[in-house]
């Protein structure tokens, strides 16, 4: 199987109605002082580097003068907006800005530094894809993460989630601090595994997500997070949902392999399991509501929706799920027959 088959440049689907009135009740959807079109409106790009000097995916985005000071009070205005509900903060300033135009929803970084002591934070504005809406919002109701995010028309503005990426932690981990607790790593790969499957967030390969690394007194403590959700139920094979089946990621099955056993491996994803299954019932009310949405709304291809639907009606033992015909449908009875596993449904 070619587990590589993810096309790379998806098709956008629009935020639909059902979908920005559930925004509209969340506070998600504002109106920013800017809009993405408006930063593509720039005079040219640089080729960024990282630390070791070597080129990145990363552009940095040059502006005029004419326009560039009040772009970048725009920018600040809707930093603000984003981390506090549009308060002002004293002695912010736009540092730099990047594009990728490589991603899916090619985004801006923004950087922002505080004046007075030179502490930064970034920021991203990408163009709008419910996919990712809908992912966002799945990732803050069902996994053990918070995240904020603002939406006004086709443009999408997300807070920085901070970690190492997943590949370049593998590479060379002693520049974080090593592998000190091996087990927890594992433990916390399994779990992630397991949110990625149950929630149907497909391509998350080793760059596209992000390691944690927190020192505990005596101990290492790991948190593996999703930053690109563009491919939120999208996919139509099952394995794309499971992060363990992408040769990007293979160092972090063997290192399960010879870390832990079938039978832990299996007793982490039980605990995961368990542990989304309380957050749903946490958020009960709002994860009905966007389910019901994403259940009336075209987020993946026809073809992508009957494959995913056969292979979970397999997967299951549910021959009825094979007629299902939307990917909100199939999330609904997917995350019911998971949870329901444990004891009881979602609802």
């Amino acid at each position: 199987m070619d587990l590589h088959a993810i096309q790379h440049r998806k098709q956008f689907y629009p935020v639909s109605a059902a979908l920005q009135d559930y925004l509209v009740v969340q506070g998600r959807l504002v109106d920013l002082p800017l809009a993405y079109a408006d930063l593509m409106r720039h005079e040219g790009l640089m080729p960024h580097h990282d630390a070791d000097g070597r080129p990145s995916l990363w552009y940095s985005v040059l502006f005029g003068p004419a326009e560039r000071d009040a772009l970048f009070d725009r920018l600040v205005a809707t930093y603000q907006l984003l981390i506090a509900d549009g308060r002002p903060i004293e002695h912010l300033r736009v540092a730099s800005i990047d594009l990728c135009p490589y991603g899916n929803s090619q985004p801006f970084r923004v950087k922002i530094v505080n004046q007075l002591n030179e502490n930064h934070d970034y920021f991203y504005i990408k163009r709008t894809d419910a996919n990712r809406v809908y992912g966002l919002e799945l990732e803050h109701l069902l996994s053990p993460n918070r995240i904020n995010f603002l939406v006004d028309g086709g443009t999408l503005v997300e807070e920085h989630i901070i970690g190492v990426p997943g590949d370049a932690f593998m590479a060379h981990p002693e520049r974080y601090g090593g592998l000190r607790n091996e087990v927890r790593l594992c433990k916390e790969f399994v779990k992630f595994n397991e949110r990625c499957f149950l929630r149907l967030l497909g391509d998350m390969r080793a760059y596209n997500f992000v390691v944690d690394v927190i020192f505990d007194l005596d101990q290492v403590q790991y948190r593996i997070r999703a930053i690109d959700l563009d491919q939120q139920s999208h996919e139509g094979r099952l394995r794309l949902y499971l992060p363990q089946f992408f040769k990007e990621n293979l160092p972090y099955v063997q290192l399960c392999q010879r870390i832990i056993g079938h039978e832990t491996a299996r007793q982490y994803r039980n605990e995961e399991r368990a542990l989304m299954r309380r957050r749903a019932r946490l958020s009960a009310e709002p994860l009905d509501i966007l389910l019901e949405a994403m259940g009336h709304d075209e987020i993946a291809p026809r073809a992508h929706v009957a494959q995913l639907a056969r292979e979970l009606a397999d997967h299951h033992g549910m021959p009825a799920l094979a007629q299902a015909t939307s990917m909100g449908e199939l999330l609904r009875s997917h995350l019911d027959h998971c949870f329901a596993e444990l004891g009881d449904a979602v609802r």
